[in-house]
């Protein structure tokens, strides 16, 4: 089965979801720029870090009146996935610590939609890199790995720049595999 890789970011009211909320979901295709998804998300409680929401720069007030539902932001995005994928094509769950972002997308899918177009799975950036340049786990941080690509892009806390930022980083450690 061929795979199409997309690029998951997510900025949200704390660490773990359910207990807390996905505020801010950004995806592109990683081959094509300019197929992009974004939703801002209406809170599932008041529960909050106020780390997390400092580094998001989002207000549970403001997206509790102006937030997207969780059911139809989810429906949203698989309807985008479905969109955006060739035909008979598995989409491929890529972040930078994708886990945790991961864990976000899986709860919201299951919850809201009844199942996970990603499935269970999920590809990470930071292992990817540690694997291709032999580096040690603290090296890793999105920082050290521009500091070697150089990529054009920087992250920037807002979902969708950092789907796109993640993307390209994939792409250059991918260039890295295939030397």
């Amino acid at each position: 089965m061929r795979e199409h890789y997309i690029s998951v970011d997510v900025e949200t009211s704390g660490p773990i979801p359910g207990e807390f909320s996905m505020l801010s979901l950004g995806a592109s295709v990683v081959d094509d720029d300019g197929k992009t998804f974004h939703v801002q998300i209406k809170p599932l409680n008041r529960n909050a870090v106020p780390e997390a929401l400092a580094v998001t720069g989002l207000s549970l007030e403001t997206l509790e009146c102006h937030g997207t539902e969780p059911a139809i932001a989810m429906e949203n995005f698989a309807s985008w996935l479905e969109g955006v994928r060739p035909n008979g094509i598995k989409p491929v769950f890529v972040g930078l610590n994708a886990p945790f972002d991961w864990s976000f997308v899986n709860y919201y899918f299951v919850r809201f939609c009844g199942s996970n177009p990603f499935g269970y799975t999920a590809l990470d950036i930071k292992a990817m890199y540690m694997g291709a340049t032999g580096c040690t786990w603290s090296q890793t941080t999105s920082s050290q790995m521009a500091k070697r690509l150089l990529p054009k892009r920087k992250g920037t806390h807002n979902a969708l720049d950092d789907a796109l930022y993640q993307a390209e980083l994939f792409r250059l450690v991918r260039g890295l595999t295939r030397r």
